[in-house]
């Protein structure tokens, strides 16, 4: 994509072939999954993902008519492509496979370019090629951090664990901010959305305050992301094997939840009420939605009593039983091919009141 603020960091042509061979799975990825998403979710999705390439900023409103013949363009290349075979990316002497994640990096991380890939909800496949921003390591776990994208996919998570690697995304981050915030000022500005943009000052000026909130929430993504490979640990092979045999979209969604509330009862909850950090807990009880939410009725009473003036002993009381819960649920869904059915067919069965 030849946006301006791409152009900021010309990419050398040393690298361009490794840029094509990217670009050409993204378009590959979203050809084959890009029907999975609901019609609601994948306009709002171009549409997004019109703003991203264009480099238009995140709060921008594009013109209808030039959205609509984008997205006819687009739908037009992926329908030409659908048949087409994985791009492997060309390295120094030889071709990686494109989801060899780790032998990729190992000779674009000092060269300050950062790649992704992997697999994600549904089985989609994820891809981006972006300039490294920052690489630090904790507790021995390495977290690399994208700066300005060049080329992605449709989707853009902002945080992905990749093996024992947590890989954090600015650009997708920042604009999955503005989304929510966009989201929460058309309904009512209250809740734990209002007091976590509150926090950053969003009242008095908006773009900088989006900016403030994800430099500084970029730690409860890395929380959750430890979290993550805790609850990995803790769960080992059957876990992988089980959640790679999945099927049925309702199970695998349980699943996930599933996970999350672990990854977040491990590491996320318990750290943020620690460091008594009141933003962050605001900014994550925000993202408390859906099925995890109607999963977890314990966690929403004890939010709605802190929320009211309370303390944080109920939050802390609900994480600590949450620990020991999810991990059995998680267990037995590894261990017994139908729970997953069961428990996607009646959620109630494994809600921790």
């Amino acid at each position: 994509p030849a946006g301006r603020g791409r152009r900021k960091r010309p990419m050398t042509l040393a690298f361009a072939p490794i840029l094509a061979a990217v670009q050409s799975n993204c378009h590959l990825s979203d050809a084959r999954h890009a029907q999975d998403l609901t019609l609601c979710n994948y306009l709002l999705a171009m549409r997004e993902y019109y703003r991203w390439e264009h480099d238009l900023p995140p709060q921008a409103v594009p013109p209808r008519a030039d959205v609509g013949r984008w997205i006819a363009e687009r739908e037009a290349l992926w329908e030409s492509i659908a048949e087409a075979e994985w791009s492997n990316v060309p390295l120094a002497g030889r071709h990686a496979d494109p989801f060899d994640v780790e032998a990729i990096n190992a000779e674009l991380v000092p060269a300050g370019l950062l790649y992704g890939a992997g697999r994600g909800r549904f089985g989609k496949p994820h891809f981006f090629l972006a300039s490294l921003a920052n690489h630090e390591h904790r507790d021995g776990v390495e977290i690399l951090e994208a700066g300005c994208e060049y080329v992605r996919d449709l989707d853009a998570a902002p945080a992905v664990l990749q093996g024992e690697t947590i890989v954090l995304r600015r650009e997708a981050f920042e604009r999955w901010l503005w989304l929510h915030a966009e989201t929460w000022e058309s309904r009512a500005a209250e809740g734990d959305m209002a007091a976590a943009l509150d926090a950053y000052g969003y009242g008095r000026e908006r773009s900088g305050a989006v900016e403030r909130m994800a430099q500084a929430e970029r730690e409860t993504l890395i929380l959750h992301e430890l979290g993550e490979l805790a609850a990995g640990r803790l769960l080992g092979d059957p876990w992988d094997r089980f959640m790679a045999g999945l099927r049925d979209r309702r199970e695998e969604t349980t699943a996930r939840a599933v996970r999350d509330l672990l990854a977040d009862s491990l590491v996320t909850i318990p750290t943020l009420l620690d460091r008594d950090a009141r933003p962050s807990l605001h900014f994550w009880f925000a993202t408390f939605s859906g099925l995890r939410r109607a999963l977890f009725p314990r966690l929403a009473t004890a939010q709605a009593v802190w929320n009211a003036g309370g303390g944080q002993d109920e939050i802390r009381e609900a994480a600590d039983d949450g620990r020991g819960h999810w991990l059995r649920v998680a267990r037995e869904l590894a261990a017994d091919s139908r729970a997953a059915a069961r428990f996607a067919q009646d959620p109630a069965a494994i809600a921790l009141a």
